[in-house]
């Protein structure tokens, strides 16, 4: 699930969705949204967390058996 992969960059960096939301301009409410599964992120959104996070935006967009894993 994407938003598990957010959660686990997010939580190795030892930062809140408030830092994140600030950093990026992405509003907290989406990272609900994407949680609850009220809504799925679009590409732009993936982009900036990408490149927030220093991953390629496919490792937010690749299936879940096993390809994704985070990069070392």
């Amino acid at each position: 699930m994407l938003y598990t992969r957010y959660v686990s960059l997010r939580d190795k960096m030892g930062i809140s969705d408030y830092k994140v939301s600030k950093d990026t301009g992405i509003t907290r409410s989406t990272f609900t949204d994407w949680k609850t599964g009220r809504s799925v992120p679009k590409v732009e959104k993936l982009a900036i967390l990408a490149k927030y996070f220093s991953v390629p935006i496919e490792f937010f967009l690749s299936n879940e058996n096993g390809a994704g894993e985070e990069p070392e």
